[in-house]
């Protein structure tokens, strides 16, 4: 057993509350979950669907941590009263998202380079909010020497912890961590780092854990759906799976696929919800690309839940 924590990275489209709660049941091994990120699209009003996602009433057997996602002061105060009346005390903000839409407003890990604002935002939130700032980050968006100058910014405030998702926003999820890039990271800041990026097996984790011995909190992202036995494997030491694995796992995407149909009206968006999850879920399965153009090819409800059960029988 390791006495390592282990976060779920949000991430946007996948791993919101009926995810959460399923996986829980099924799998474990996630201490704490981070809410996809609320975006607030000028106005001063959170939508209902992030509303639904970090209730109470729909986390109940969770500890969640909600998200932000912005560049504007009084968005994130706004936020922060908003989650405090739910009765959070901690507020994430992403300063990770690599996309190019989100990174060339100068919002995720396209904020990074402006120092000046980062600052400023902290600077009124810490003023005018009691609540508890975490922060999640890329190394930079164009190189990861980004995230050194904000680290002597950062050190005025008394933010929580900072995970390190160890690429630039640039990469998106192409090519490998920079674990060089990280380690200066560690020897700079003298906050609380997390370790994100490319854990994908068990292996792989304990490789990260004895290249970085002072890290004791990990986050998993798209390891996590595309093998949702990693951190509990991780927790329990093992490279061993369930005998039942398959079975499990179709438990699980069964009571997804139900709690996703019931939500999303008609035949389209569940068919493009799903097809996301399996784009990760088929690299459990021993032939990843004959698993997703099966699913591809479902054009109805029907045929895709005959070819799910297909696909989970021939791996049994």
């Amino acid at each position: 057993m390791t006495n390592t924590t282990l976060l779920s990275s949000p991430l946007q489209g996948f791993t919101d509350f009926r995810f959460r709660n399923a996986f829980h049941k099924y799998f474990g091994g996630i201490d704490t979950f981070y809410s996809p990120y609320i975006k607030l699209n000028g106005k001063l009003v959170v939508k209902g669907s992030y509303e639904r996602d970090i209730l109470a009433e729909n986390n109940s057997t969770l500890q969640v941590i909600p998200q932000i996602i912005t560049n504007d002061a009084e968005e994130f105060l706004f936020v922060a009263n908003y989650v405090k009346q739910l009765g959070y005390n901690e507020l994430n903000w992403n300063l990770g998202c690599p996309y190019p839409m989100v990174a060339k407003c100068g919002m995720g890990s396209g904020l990074i380079s402006n120092t000046e604002r980062i600052n400023h935002i902290l600077e009124r939130v810490h003023n005018e909010t009691d609540i508890i700032v975490s922060m999640k980050m890329r190394m930079g968006y164009e190189n990861p020497s980004e995230i050194l100058d904000v680290f002597p910014i950062l050190e005025k405030y008394p933010i929580k912890n900072i995970a390190i998702h160890a690429r630039i926003g640039k990469q998106l999820y192409k090519g490998g961590v920079d674990l060089d890039s990280f380690q200066k990271c560690l020897d700079v800041s003298k906050h609380k780092l997390y370790y994100n990026g490319d854990i994908t097996s068990v292996a792989k984790f304990k490789t990260l854990q004895e290249r970085f011995p002072s890290i004791d909190h990990f986050m998993i992202g798209r390891g996590l759906i595309a093998d949702p036995f990693l951190p509990s494997m991780i927790k329990n030491g093992t490279t061993e799976y369930p005998k039942n694995r398959f079975e499990i796992f179709e438990e699980f995407h069964d009571t997804i696929y139900r709690d996703y149909d019931a939500y999303l009206q008609g035949p389209t968006p569940i068919k493009m919800k799903m097809l996301g999850f399996w784009e990760y879920f088929s690299e459990s399965f021993s032939n990843p690309q004959k698993t997703l153009k099966k699913i591809k090819k479902a054009g109805n409800s029907k045929h895709y839940e005959e070819a799910v059960k297909e696909i989970f029988k021939s791996e049994r």
